[in-house]
């Protein structure tokens, strides 16, 4: 699992580590002050509902109600012109156009960019995320901004808003009525809307990406925070017959994404195998995989949304393309696509570097994750249509006219490593 790399180049264009990481010092900060409030006094002071959120939800309602109090608090330690940032209109059209694979740089987010936050604010911003998602869902997002930080330190880009996250709302924050969280940035873009009205959380449209798929954090460990895609998808695989692997089997070039981040959709399907071909066993199996995406919050949100999938799972189609062994060592990943008509899901190995290589470290195929969910019945809650966003040049955040991303046509992946910091000619 090596990208081998000119070391004397890599040097010459490698960036100071940055002085803080910044969603590092959040959650630390977030730690030390719950852990120092429980030290200062054995009193039995009922704590705020924020911070019992640490303790993840087991209820949509739940979810909802210690989301929007972790929300008005982080609103609380907010300049009028920070708030004025943060908050938008529930049907504002921008948050369709403001979540991407790319670096902050190529696609401008809304809201605020944790960057410019103080230590206090950093914190109170990664209780907001902690709030809404289940402690493997936290640890997800925090593994795949964890990997971008990696990025921006050892990598041979000079892309230097790698590591920059945005948080944004969508609607005031609310108990009782529908309102949206969209935090992320590079390989990250989550969109949450939350519905008191109805107790309903849906997680549609998410971009869940990271580079490389395996890395190591500061204190030596390794760390490779999307491994439970992998794996449920090779057990699906694996528990197919011959002449199922025959129908889902697409061919040994790995597919792009037909639906990449911040674009629009026509949710193709009929393509592989259908539901209506599996056994209830490779049925579970394959709610497994879609739980990766669907499962990012506490357990009675991730029940409702598997069952909705699941009552319509005859009519969703699966297909596969690359490896058939889950062997990282070799060969250049797999794309593999879920159809159907309460779920979208799409996986594609990202066959470039764009620009980002790490001696020691696969940075490209398997080690390059680019993944899109969507609910063509529901993306947004239903609150507006998607508009095509627009970045490095084109529609969709595409690369300029006659110029591939060096994730290969269809990537949306910005190729961002010349010594300005901006394209490279070829990736």
């Amino acid at each position: 699992m090596t990208n081998a790399i000119d070391q004397e180049t890599a040097s010459g264009r490698h960036r100071p580590k940055r002085a803080k990481t910044v969603w590092t010092a959040a959650v630390s900060l977030l730690a030390a002050l719950v852990f120092s409030g429980c030290a200062a006094s054995e009193s039995t002071a009922t704590p705020s509902t924020s911070e019992t959120a640490a303790a993840s939800s087991t209820t949509s309602e739940e979810t909802i109600t210690d989301t929007a109090a972790a929300a008005e608090e982080f609103m609380a330690a907010l300049s009028d012109e920070q708030h004025e940032q943060l908050v938008h209109a529930y049907d504002d059209e921008s948050k369709t156009t403001t979540w991407s694979n790319f670096p902050v740089t190529f696609v401008s987010r809304v809201g605020l960019n944790l960057d410019d936050l103080n230590d206090e604010q950093r914190a109170a911003a990664m209780k907001v995320l902690e709030a809404l998602l289940s402690e493997e869902g936290y640890e997800t997002a925090t593994g795949i901004m964890g990997g971008d930080e990696f990025l921006l330190e050892q990598s041979s880009s000079t892309e230097d808003s790698l590591g920059q996250y945005y948080i944004a709302f969508f609607g005031d924050p609310s108990a009782t009525e529908a309102w949206q969280v969209q935090f992320g940035g590079h390989h990250l873009g989550m969109n949450a809307t939350l519905d008191g009205s109805d107790g309903s959380i849906t997680f549609a449209p998410t971009h869940l990406g990271l580079q490389p798929a395996v890395y190591t954090d500061d204190e030596g460990n390794e760390v490779q925070p999307l491994a439970g895609m992998y794996e449920t998808a090779f057990a699906f695989y694996d528990s197919l017959t011959d002449e199922q692997e025959a129908e889902l089997y697409q061919g040994s070039d790995v597919g792009n994404l037909a639906c990449a981040p911040g674009g629009t959709c026509s949710y193709p399907t009929g393509t592989g195998i259908a539901g209506s071909d599996l056994t209830d066993e490779q049925k579970q199996l394959l709610l497994d995989v879609i739980a990766n995406w669907v499962g990012l919050s506490d357990e009675e949100t991730t029940a409702q949304a598997l069952a909705a999938i699941e009552a319509t799972l005859d009519e969703t189609y699966v297909n596969w393309s690359g490896a058939t062994e889950y062997d990282m060592s070799q060969g250049d990943g797999v794309y593999f696509q879920i159809s159907g008509p309460n779920a979208y899901v799409e996986f594609s190995n990202q066959q470039g570097s764009a620009g980002a290589d790490v001696d020691g470290y696969t940075t490209s195929g398997w080690g390059h994750i680019h993944t899109v969910y969507r609910d063509p019945a529901n993306d947004y809650a239903g609150s507006v249509t998607q508009q095509e966003s627009s970045g490095m040049g084109g529609p969709g955040g595409g690369a300029p006219p006659g110029e591939a991303p060096s994730g290969g046509p269809g990537s949306g992946e910005a190729p961002f490593g010349d010594s300005e910091g901006g394209p490279a000619e070829n990736g």
